[in-house]
This record gives C-alpha cells, structure tokens and sequence, in this order.
C-alpha cells in the first residue's frame, strides 16, 4: 500500500509539473533492435561476445572497436568498459543520439569500448546449468555481479584487448558492484584505470525513490506479489496502477514502466522523440531477490550483502551468521564521481555520507538540476559530463 501510494504520487507530479504530454511519436526502428543492430544502425562497427562465469551464466558482452571519426587507425586502443544500472542493459549507452550517447562519443574519441549486461537481463538470461524458468537460475542480486559477472566480464576484456587496465564506468548499481567487486577483489581492482561513478549508489539511507518503500511491505507479501523468480514491473504496474492512476497516454506508459518509477523522470531535459525507444529497451530485468536486497539496503542503510533470511542460510553463504559488510574505504581505485541534486534514488545526503569513504577521489562534481536517468539519458550530458570523462581519460 505504501508503495502503491507513493507512486500514485511521484506519477501525480509528474503530471501536475509536465503538463499535457500529448501522443507518442511513431515508432523509431531501433525500438526494435537489438544492441548490434543499434549500433550498426548509426554506422559504427559492433562485435558480439559470451562470456561465461564462475556460476555458469552466460553474459552478452559487446564491443564498438572504433568509432566513425578514426576507423582509419586500426593499432592497439584503451579500453573503456561501461556497466549499466538497476533494470537496465547496455543499450542505456546507445539509446540517444550518437552525439548524446556516452559509447558512441567514446568510440569517436579514439577508445575500445565494450558494453556490459548484468546476468537476467534481456541479454543475459541464459545459464550452463539452470533454465531461466526455475527459481534456481533467479537466486542472485547485485552480490554475485559483482561476484562473478563483473570479474569473468574484465577478464575477458582485458585477455581479448591485452590490456593491463581499463577504464570502468558506472552507472547507478553499475557503481554499486564496483564499489562491491573493487572493495573485496584487489586482483580486479588492479585492472581498473580509474572508475568514473555516474550517481553512485552505496547506501539509501536518504532515497526518496518509491523503490525505498519496498522496507515497508512484509517479506512474504513480496514474494507473494512477485514470486521469486524475475521481475515483473510491466505487469504488476499495468494491473495496479496503470488503469487506475493514469488518464494521459503519455503516462500510461510511464505508469507501467518500473525504471521511470524507481529513478524518477525529467522531460526538460529528456528527448521525447526518442522515448519509444527507452521504453522499448527499458526495463530489461533483474532478479525479485536483486529488488529485495535493495529493499534490504533502504531499510537498514547500510552497504552490506544480501541477508538469507536465517542465520543459518546466511553461514551457508558467507561462513557467519550475519550478512557481510561491504566496507568502500577498502577500495583503491582512483574514482571521479558526478551525482544529481535532484536524484530521488541518488539522494545527495548518501552521496555526502559515500564520499569521505573514498580513499583516492580524484574528482566530484554535483550536477544540479540532474535527476538519477539524466546521466544517460540528458541531452546536456555531453556538456555536463561526458567531455570531462573523454578528458580525463586522455590525461591517464
């Protein structure tokens, strides 16, 4: 109830402060595509991977080698590697315009870059052992990505490239398996240039994204509402609320849309022509237990693993009683963060508590006016962010 409250709220703003949003525009193609297609469909060059790891899931990797601007030097690359947020995938790097979008102007600046999916996503939903269709396959959260996908997908990279290190970015829980892997994994942290943390996300002490109200709902009235296998946002927002909160078309969409709903929305500075194309893609999936770590998180507030339920589930996994703590001041790895002033998932307080955590901060900055998806999203990006990322990059 609380829940469903706090939604019918956050859509209620949204109407009140956007305004009539009117009719979608026609459909674009790349709402049908998949990510080569995507990228091939603005002219780069696209390679496609498997990676499998330790666990057996097997991972859609892809890799844009060069960009448009210099495909005439063809040697030896740095390697930037970008990981998606919460209930994404890697087409939140390709989604806008190729002036817009972080993996095109990376490419265009002279970089490999390779794009990451997080296992039970749209490109990685599939496992050596278990079927997509078992409860078996959908047991992980953010824990194991940063377990196992995070270091088979570096790995890969770095033996495939021949790179020694690489430059990381993050985006949303991209930068929560970073701080995860790169705190208890020194080897991979060693590989890692420099971690660039888009609205990072450690704690959510302070979150006022309805994705926080999940702390509220018991945890067998969670699983009784979305079992305990994939997430299911398109349904259970379309039977609860989408016919009863929404009246416009345009948040019709936005009503039955878990991503919009959790992050928040800023039109201002979104392209609405493109939005067929972000709801086509988005949200990709994860896992109800990844949704209820995160519930786990904005209850207790702070950054620790996923709590089995009993201590003895919990000694079978990590050898004690109680879930382990993920300490960020373990981590070395030189980071630049930028964060939002208007991130409702991001809060700025739990970024204010995040960043004297980090024992080698090379660079801050607080956009203003940023909501949590105007970092891949925002058509000021480049201006806001992206030209210091290319810049600081060229510098290491």
């Amino acid at each position: 109830m609380w829940l469903l409250l706090r939604v019918a709220s956050l859509i209620s703003v949204l109407g009140m402060t956007h305004g009539l949003f009117g009719k979608l525009a026609p459909e674009s193609p790349e709402a049908h595509m998949n990510v080569s297609q995507m990228i091939n469909y603005w002219g780069y060059p696209s390679e496609e991977y498997e990676v499998v790891t330790e666990d057996g899931y097997i991972l859609g990797v892809y890799r844009i080698p060069y960009g448009k601007k210099n495909s005439e030097n063809i040697g030896t690359r740095p390697v930037a590697f970008l990981q998606h947020g919460f209930l994404a995938s890697a087409t939140n790097w390709i989604t806008n315009l190729p002036t817009n979008s972080l993996a095109f102007i990376l490419a265009d600046a002279g970089y490999d870059v390779w794009l990451g999916n997080s296992r039970g996503n749209t490109y990685s939903r599939r496992n050596l052992y278990y079927s997509p269709d078992s409860a078996e396959f959908w047991a992980f959260s953010f824990d194991e990505m940063a377990k196992y996908d995070l270091p088979a997908t570096i790995d890969f990279i770095v033996e495939k490239t021949k790179q020694e290190k690489i430059h990381y970015v993050g985006h949303s829980q991209g930068t929560t398996i970073g701080f995860s892997a790169f705190s208890t994994n020194p080897t991979l942290a060693d590989k890692i240039k420099r971690f660039y943390a888009l609205a990072p996300v450690a704690t959510l002490k302070y979150a006022e994204s309805p994705l926080v109200e999940l702390k509220h709902i018991p945890l067998f009235l969670l699983k009784l509402i979305f079992g305990n296998k994939n997430f299911l946002p398109h349904n259970f927002f379309d039977q609860f609320l989408g016919t009863e909160v929404c009246s416009r078309q345009f948040l019709d969409h936005l009503c039955s849309n878990a991503l919009f709903i959790f992050c928040g929305f800023d039109r201002q500075n979104l392209n609405t022509s493109r939005f067929d194309i972000y709801l086509a893609h988005n949200p990709a999936g994860t896992s109800v237990q990844d949704i209820l770590h995160w519930g786990q998180a904005a209850k207790s507030g702070i950054f620790q693993a996923f709590n089995w339920g009993s201590p003895y589930q919990n000694m079978l996994h990590y050898n004690q009683n109680t879930p382990p703590f993920y300490n960020v001041s373990d981590m070395t790895v030189p980071i630049a963060v930028w964060n939002g002033g208007n991130d409702i998932l991001a809060d700025p307080r739990d970024i204010g508590i995040l960043l004297p955590q980090l024992r080698n901060l090379v660079y801050h900055k607080e956009i203003l006016p940023y909501n949590h998806l105007d970092f891949i999203w925002g058509i000021n990006a480049p201006q806001e962010l992206y030209n210091e990322i290319v810049s600081m990059m060229a510098k290491d």
